[in-house]
């Protein structure tokens, strides 16, 4: 068995994958002065980029946590993450508000998927 990490540094591990699983840490927007809907697409963006570096991709998603610091985002949000998954890959969802890290962050994910 086999536990393969990338991006590892004291804390965490940006990517772990086992078992043909991807698990990724928590991700945020690049700018966090933006609004929800920017803040969703650049967060999304890294989503990608980091399933793609052990070749997975947003039609292996398999479950995604969000996490908003106002339900009052809700409608933007999804608007972005709707457009972003595509047909019929739609993972297991959870969506909560909570108090964020730094204040100005608007949304976070975490993600899994299979690889």
């Amino acid at each position: 068995m086999s536990i393969d990490r990338y991006q590892t540094s004291a804390r965490m591990s940006k990517i772990v994958v086992h078992n043909h699983t991807v698990y990724l840490c928590g991700q945020v927007a690049e700018d966090r002065s933006a609004d929800i809907t920017e803040q969703t697409r650049t967060m999304l963006a890294k989503v990608d980029q980091l399933l793609a570096e052990v070749g997975s991709g947003r039609d292996k998603l398999l479950s995604a946590t969000l996490y908003l610091k106002s339900m009052d985002d809700f409608t933007a949000m999804n608007a972005v993450w709707d457009a972003w998954v595509p047909e019929g890959h739609a993972p297991a969802r959870a969506c909560v508000e909570a108090a964020m890290a730094s204040p100005e962050l608007k949304v976070e994910i975490s993600v899994i998927a299979a690889c």
